[in-house]
Parts: C-alpha cells; sequence; structure tokens
C-alpha cells in the first residue's frame, strides 16, 4: 500500500507491503516490522531487489523515501531525520520495529534507537555513517561536490560518486548510475533544512539489542574503518563482511542483504 505521510511541516512517500500489511498490523511485540531506510546515494527503490527476492515474501515491510528523495517532496523547512521516522511508524501504528538502515539510513536508524530504544526490536545496519565520528568528514570532497554542483554538473557528480562509492561495480554500472542521479539533487535541496542529529558514536554502548552490521569491503577504506568499529561499539553486534560489496550492497548481492535481515529477525525468536 503506497501513500503520502504527514511529517512536521510536510509529507513523505511510504510503501506499506508484505504480510498483515496496513495500519495497525504487526504493531505488537511477537511481530514487529521491517523498516527499510535507504541511503543517501539512492532512494527507497534500491530496496527493491532485496523485498521481491523473498523479504516481502516473508515479512511486513515498510519503507519511504526521505524529504526530497524519491517521491518525496523537497522540504520547505528544517526537519530531522528521526521525528520523521517517528511519524511514518505513527501513522502505520507501529510501536516497535526491526529498523534496517543504509548509509544515511544506518545513521538515522542508530540516532532512533538511542532516542527510542523502546521502539526498536533490532537494528540492522548496513554500510552505515553515524553522527559524531570526525574520520569520514573531507573538506576536500565537500569542496568538489559544491565546484561540480555549482557548474551544474551532473554527470561530474555521478562519476565522482561510482568512483568513490562503487568500486564493486560492473562496467558501465548502470543500477548505482541510476540510484544516484536520481539522488543527487536532494544533496542540495534537503542542504540547511536537514538538522544534524546529535552525536551518536560515543554513545553505541548504551544500545541494549539485537543489532548486526553489514560491511562492504570494497567500500572506501575510511567507511570500512568506521564500520569495523561502530560493530565493535555496540555490544553484541554481528559484524558480516561482503568481500565483493562496496557502498552500493542492495545492488551488488541483494540475496546476501536478504539474508543479513532474515537472520538478524530470527535472532529475536
Amino acid at each position: 500500500m503506497e501513500c503520502m505521510v504527514w511529517v512536521e511541516g510536510g509529507e513523505v512517500w511510504a510503501d506499506d507491503t508484505g504480510p498483515a500489511a496496513g495500519p495497525g498490523a504487526g504493531a505488537g511485540v511477537d511481530a514487529p516490522p521491517v523498516v527499510l531506510l535507504h541511503p543517501g546515494v539512492g532512494d527507497s527503490r534500491i530496496w527493491d531487489r532485496v523485498v521481491s527476492g523473498g523479504l516481502g515474501a516473508r515479512y511486513r515491510v515498510i519503507r519511504y523515501d526521505a524529504r526530497g528523495f524519491g517521491r518525496s517532496p523537497k522540504p520547505g523547512t528544517s526537519y530531522a531525520q528521526t521525528r520523521d521516522l517517528r511519524s511514518v511508524l505513527d501513522h502505520f501504528g507501529v510501536a516497535r520495529a526491526v529498523l534496517v538502515g543504509s548509509s544515511m539510513g544506518g545513521s538515522t536508524a542508530i540516532s532512533f534507537a538511542l532516542e527510542e530504544p523502546s521502539r526498536v526490536a533490532a537494528l540492522g545496519l548496513v554500510v552505515p555513517g553515524i553522527s559524531g565520528y570526525a574520520g569520514l568528514e573531507s573538506p576536500e570532497l565537500t569542496e568538489e561536490i559544491g565546484r561540480l554542483a555549482k557548474a551544474g554538473d551532473i554527470d561530474g557528480l555521478v562519476k565522482l560518486g561510482l568512483g568513490l562509492w562503487g568500486a564493486a561495480g560492473p562496467s558501465p554500472d548502470t543500477e548505482a548510475d541510476e540510484a544516484l542521479r536520481a539522488a543527487i539533487p536532494a544533496w542540495f535541496t534537503t542542504f540547511g533544512h536537514d538538522t544534524p542529529a546529535p552525536p551518536a558514536f560515543d554513545r553505541l554502548g548504551e544500545l541494549d539489542l539485537p543489532a548486526a552490521l553489514l560491511l562492504g569491503e570494497k567500500d572506501q577504506p575510511e567507511v570500512v574503518r568506521c564500520n569495523e568499529e561502530i560493530a565493535a561499539r555496540v555490544p553484541g553486534c554481528h559484524l558480516v563482511r561482503l568481500p565483493a560489496a562496496d557502498h552500493f550492497p542492495t545492488l551488488r548481492d541483494p540475496d546476501a542483504v536478504r539474508d543479513f535481515i532474515t537472520d538478524l529477525y530470527d535472532r529475536l525468536g
């Protein structure tokens, strides 16, 4: 079921599918739905092959496009990713969910789990970002993105993104190219509106829930190092390495991502 969900000062596109989908379904402790949070290098369509590959047949799956991405309107006011996630859960009557976030979505999932631990049954992190980790910041990259954006060079931005995050891709890397090309406008329409989350890296030890992290070993070395440190800091976190994946694991090996989510869900008993 596709719909627009009201969030503070705007709306986002969302989809609720799978067994017992619909408002109020799966809200109980016994059957929390899987909520998929997309990366900043794509929108919710980046999960398509994971969902159609069996995840959507087994679980109730909710996913949505963050503001400015995919089918969600660009923001006109300030907002926070965690507040939008809360609004989506409330709209669908979900009291407790298995959160699975990729990159930007992983950062949102971590921050939400720290803010509202009672609403997160388990935490799945796919090549996640995180607030409060200085090792991922690159002034040179920010400057280059700004230069290409000022020149209106979308092709240059896509080429830069594929070079940074798409080391495991084929040539031509059609799927990642399309995902990036669709996501890049949101980098700029959300700038100045998306309120940065409070630092979370030094609070990872507070998490007390089933957790797993999927790491793409062909990702940027800085991301790999960050992901290893996140997994080491989250108590009991299960680290899964994909040797042939980069920052687009849902495109490179959707079956492995599906199995990763299924294994995490099975840990709930």
